[in-house]
């Protein structure tokens, strides 16, 4: 993310006077005079001449002109006299710039002592050596000049951070004062051209025939000629990024998944409206040159926006990642494993967002204890308002690694019987065997029994045959023969599986004979259909074969009267047979 940010630096952000002052930048100060900071002494005579001088060039081309190596050199000695460590990252450039300005206006305001009576190298060594000496004030002002510790300017004397942060403020309670007239020499009105001085020779001749209240009034803290640009900037952004989004949904819902070429390019613009607030900033920054808190308000919100946009493009990215391997003719679009990869990606996603906004909440200034506290505290919130979602969650994880089930699936679960037809990150939805929709929470089926039929390898069947009770000894013999010949090498067995006939037992009312047999592979319409194939041939033979079916038989006695206790029944020898209740 650093890297990314010190990229967008250098090149879109411009500074109030240069370039970003970064590590690439560093490396070429070798390249031009650098400022002298090995004292006080020397700080502030480097500070004053590079102001001066650049004050110079500012009215020499009526711009601050990015593309003048002279201008940028003047301006990267103005930068190193100042302790900038402490400004937040995101408006660093800008508000160092200000400083500067600020701090030259008060300087020419102020009377400076004589340079003999500024410490300088060989003084702070009389003086016990530059730890005995680590900071100097100029006399009746609230400026200091201070030895730096640490960081890349170490051991360096610069103004120091608490200068830089009342610096403004300062300015701004002695702005009244009139320049003095002796010492150093002053660059009046400097403060004022930083302000309204546009970023290019081209600008600089168009605003320098504007009426003097549009160069140098300012409305709302921005100065009057830059409102119509910065409206017209801010009006094309948020078009631009509005197109952007919606070729995107338009071109996405259109394009298949399955189709890699045509799905994995639709990234381009998510990834194109990331870049939108930078170029946005950039032109701001370095053309029309927006300056003070306007400019700190739209770098706070364009950093805002690029982070919430590329968090969108890794959403995105994260979709087209997941979409373009279950594209894979060996996974199932709708089973268990590419449920797994779409989560696993937003997982994913969700991680790295959350690194990218801790870092951009660094970058923009927030603590990095404020931010952990503000995740704590968003978290607990996020875990009580939304208990079931989370369970759901975890649910879902667990069904992903258990497997109990997938898309297509047969299965029963708490009285419910059908086929799996979606498996949600929340839920489970089962069509029923009569076409009802069944929606059922992860948390339920994760904590439960679940008896998956479609992943049975064969189909049992268990079924019984009742023979009268006066059937002859051979005839039962050859009724379970029957049943034996007919499953012997039948269609669909399983050889570690052989069927089974047995004479099971005595019945009250019939000779039950069970056979068992299983059939595979489990399809269910060949086994309902082999097993009605298997019954009619039995019921072939035992018709051939004189062998009668015994068939469970009630009788009905009724009372003549209304009189309760047992009832009395005797069978008399008369031919009709008719029943006599006592």
């Amino acid at each position: 993310m650093r890297t990314l940010h010190r990229n967008a630096c250098l090149l879109f952000c411009s500074f109030a006077f240069c370039v970003h002052a970064n590590v690439a930048g560093a490396q070429q100060i070798g390249q031009f005079k650098a400022a002298d900071t090995s004292s006080p002494h020397d700080t502030l005579r480097s500070f004053l001449e590079a102001c001066n001088e650049l004050h110079d060039l500012i009215q020499e081309r009526q711009c601050v002109d990015r593309n003048s190596r002279p201008h940028r050199e003047v301006a990267w000695r103005v930068l190193d006299c100042i302790d900038s460590s402490e400004i937040p990252a995101f408006a660093r450039d800008q508000r160092t710039g200000e400083v500067a300005a600020a701090l030259k206006e008060i300087l020419d305001r102020v009377e400076l002592p004589p340079w003999e009576q500024i410490p300088d190298a060989a003084e702070i060594q009389a003086a016990g050596g530059y730890e005995e000496f680590s900071r100097w004030r100029i006399p009746d002002t609230r400026i200091t000049i201070e030895r730096v510790e640490e960081g890349p300017q170490k051991h360096e004397y610069l103004f120091s951070s608490g200068t830089v942060q009342r610096a403004i403020g300062y300015f701004q309670e002695i702005d009244h004062r009139p320049y003095r007239t002796d010492g150093p020499p002053t660059s009046p009105d400097f403060y004022k051209w930083y302000l309204s001085a546009p970023g290019s020779p081209l600008l600089g001749s168009l605003v320098q025939r504007l009426p003097e209240w549009m160069r140098f009034g300012r409305t709302l803290g921005l100065t009057n000629w830059k409102w119509p640009g910065v409206i017209l900037l801010l009006i094309i952004a948020v078009s631009v990024m509005w197109v952007l989004y919606s070729l995107q949904i338009s071109v996405t819902n259109r394009v298949s998944p399955q189709k890699r070429l045509q799905y994995f390019p639709t990234l381009i613009f998510p990834l194109a409206a990331v870049a939108v607030p930078p170029v946005f900033l950039a032109i701001c920054e370095r053309y029309l040159t927006i300056r003070s808190t306007p400019l700190y308000v739209i770098s706070f919100a364009s950093y805002v926006v690029t982070i919430v946009a590329a968090i969108v493009a890794l959403f995105a990215a994260s979709t087209r990642v997941a979409e373009s391997i279950i594209a894979s003719p060996k996974i199932n679009t709708y089973g268990l494993n590419a449920q797994l990869i779409r989560i696993s990606s937003k997982l994913v996603a969700i991680l790295l967002s959350v690194v990218l906004l801790v870092t951009g909440g660094q970058y923009l200034g927030i603590p990095i204890a404020t931010l952990l506290a503000s995740a704590g505290i968003g978290g607990i919130a996020l875990a009580l308002g939304a208990q079931d979602t989370l369970k759901n969650l975890f649910a879902t994880i667990a069904l992903m690694a258990d497997k109990p089930c997938r898309v297509g699936d047969r299965i029963r679960f708490e009285g419910y019987d059908g086929f799996v037809e979606d498996i949600g990150l929340r839920s489970t939805k089962l069509r029923l065997l009569d076409g009802h929709v069944v929606t059922i929470p992860n948390e339920q089926i994760a904590g439960q029994h679940v008896e998956n039929i479609s992943q049975r390898e064969h189909i049992r069947r268990s079924a019984e045959i009742r023979i009268p009770l006066d059937t002859p000894r051979e005839q039962v013999e050859r009724a379970i023969a029957i049943i034996r010949e007919k499953l012997d090498q039948h269609e669909g067995m399983d050889n570690e599986f052989p069927p089974r006939v047995f004479f099971d037992e005595f019945g009250d009312d019939a000779f039950r004979i069970r056979f068992i047999y299983w059939y595979s592979p489990a399809h269910f319409w060949d086994f309902k259909a082999f097993g009605e194939k298997l019954n009619l041939e039995i019921f072939a033979a035992y018709e051939a074969e004189g062998i009668q079916f015994s068939l469970p038989l009630r009788h009905s006695y009724w009372k003549q009267d209304a009189r309760q206790g047992p009832l009395e029944i005797q069978l008399t020898e008369r031919s009709t047979g008719d029943l006599i209740t006592n």
